[in-house]
């Protein structure tokens, strides 16, 4: 049986920047997306921790620093909110028990604060 598991999280992420007028997505520092082994276009969802709002998108490479909510799920969060941004994997039942999740959490500056083993 597969089962869909967490692959990587990024906890505690600060927008810093929404753009209304992009063509959609969340821009994310590479650095990060390395880090929680992230792609561009991969799937993520979104949780926002300062209003409740979730929503799916994908991700692009950003500069240093950078969280962006950009197309029409910039109407769900703002500059300073704090997100939680989780990649999920279909797996099959013996592969549970040697799976890890690489999760990140970060600081108010968007650095790397924690890093899963």
């Amino acid at each position: 049986m597969k089962r869909i598991m967490l692959k990587s999280k990024v906890h505690n992420a600060r927008v810093t920047g929404v753009n209304l007028d992009y063509e959609g997505s969340l821009t994310l520092d590479t650095a990060l997306m390395e880090a929680a082994e992230l792609l561009p276009y991969e799937q993520v969802h979104v949780y926002n921790k300062s209003n409740g709002a979730r929503f799916i998108t994908y991700l692009i490479k950003g500069d240093p620093g950078v969280v962006e909510v950009n197309g029409a799920a910039a109407h769900l969060a703002k500059v300073g909110d704090t997100l939680i941004i989780a990649a999920y994997a279909e797996m099959e039942d013996e592969e549970i028990d040697f799976w890890t999740p690489q999760i990140i959490i970060v600081d108010e500056d968007n650095k790397i604060k924690v890093k899963s083993i």
